[in-house]
């Protein structure tokens, strides 16, 4: 392993301890090192406006920089055990191109710092891929649910038979839940919107920094202005932004669960697109709904990532290694949800619904609710006219599934989905 920015000379290196130490995050830089790269070339520009770096030097690291950036992109520059980490890799190739140049690179900076800058333009673009994935869901969700609004199925309480429903209802609701899980990503996004580098290692430098000047090149509105919080903070937004992630996929979840019973054989009212199912090893006759089961599974991934940043945040102010621990579950469980999320699209549009075995299976005694109403509105005192239809089931069987939908008034109901407002909103 070459590069050791702490490495100070005259004493040899423990290859166990710094594999330890190491650890996979060289790896889970590759995640972060589009935007390491970002951050450099904004910290340069601020030593040029405070005088630490003259106008070529400053001019000739970012050419460096951009070279390494599409070096990266075309895979010809690998980070790979070579190096501790990105920002290590970022020194070395930038020290072996300019000489004392690229020396000069690190000064009014720590990796303390310079990985939290990083996170936290990774953060900003996974939220952002969140709420734009959503919201794509949503518009796929929301076109099914208009060409189905009055489409007839039963509801369920307790998996059991309920009271008439209808498609559009069933997939709206999932379209507003994706909408509030939208807008918490976009609120996250603007409540970690700050930016933490010139801080350091968490008590600022003695240089005058120009860190409005950086943080605005970077697209942040504000600082993240005190040093001892900048460092306490990891960890702490982490966590924000895995819980816009597993609300989002609570959802997901939630959907996956209602297809894997509506596309079982006892249900039968939906059918996968084949390219979203698999085959059996064994089983000719088998197609399994794997997409919507490992959908299910991926709220898991980020649940389980939030408890192992949360359980290694007992510390006290100020930086200490176990904070590396953190990187991994974020980046491990950013990039499963958005691969999550991303599949509901294709997977909305191209599942096809059994319309008559949905109204089938709307049977007389479903009509049970709305006669007891009727009776309430009639001035039969509706706990009477519970009992009283409780005892006449067998009498509801001239009732038709549309006619219960469009009697079914109150805001929201079949009888006023009111999708014109989900339509809005999505389009706001």
């Amino acid at each position: 392993m070459s590069g050791l920015l702490w490495d100070k000379g005259g004493s040899a290196v423990d290859e166990r301890v710094q594999r330890f130490l190491a650890g996979d995050d060289v790896l889970l830089d590759r995640a972060l090192f589009p935007f390491d790269l970002a951050a450099s070339r904004a910290h340069v520009a601020g030593l040029g406006r405070i005088g630490l770096l003259a106008a070529d030097e400053v001019a000739a690291i970012a050419a460096a920089l951009d070279e390494l950036s599409d070096k990266f992109r075309a895979r010809e520059f690998v980070l790979d055990a070579r190096f501790e980490d990105g920002h290590s890799a970022i020194e070395a190739f930038l020290v072996g191109k300019l000489g004392d140049a690229g020396r000069k690179v690190h000064t009014g900076r720590s990796r303390n710092d310079q990985v939290l800058v990083a996170l936290r333009l990774h953060q900003r673009a996974s939220l952002e891929g969140l709420e734009a994935r959503l919201r794509d869901a949503a518009r796929a969700l929301l076109e099914r649910a208009e060409a189905d609004a009055m489409t007839p199925m039963p509801g369920y309480t307790h998996l059991q038979r309920a009271v008439p429903s209808s498609v559009g209802l069933w997939l709206a609701g999932f379209v507003e839940a994706l909408l509030d899980d939208a807008q918490l990503a976009r609120l996250t996004r603007g409540w970690i919107d700050r930016c933490p580098l010139g801080t350091a290692a968490g008590y600022g430098v003695n240089l005058p920094l120009d860190r409005a000047g950086v943080a605005a090149e970077l697209g942040f509105p504000s600082l993240q202005w005190n040093p001892v919080y900048a460092q306490n903070s990891r960890g702490k937004f982490e966590l924000a932004v895995l819980s816009a992630f597993s609300q989002a996929l609570l959802d997901v979840r939630r959907l996956a669960w209602d297809l894997s019973l509506y596309t079982s054989a006892e249900f039968a009212f939906v059918r996968l697109p084949d390219r979203h199912t698999t085959g059996s090893s064994i089983m000719p006759n088998k197609r399994n709904p794997d997409v919507v089961e490992l959908l299910r599974a991926a709220y898991g991934v980020v649940a389980g990532a939030q408890a192992e940043i949360a359980a290694t945040l007992s510390l006290p102010s100020g930086y200490h290694r176990d904070l590396q621990a953190t990187k991994g579950p974020l980046l491990r469980a950013v990039e499963h949800g958005l691969a999550a999320v991303e599949l509901l699209p294709d997977l909305v549009r191209g599942m096809t619904l059994d319309r008559e075995r949905m109204r089938a299976a709307i049977t007389p005694d479903l009509y049970a609710t709305d006669r007891a109403v009727e009776l309430a509105r009639e001035g039969v005192p509706f706990r009477e006219a519970y009992r009283r239809v409780a005892g006449q089931l067998d009498a509801l069987g001239d009732r038709t599934p549309e006619e219960s939908l469009r009697a079914r008034v109150s805001p929201g109901a079949t009888g006023d989905l009111g999708l014109e407002r989900l339509r809005a909103r999505l389009d706001e």
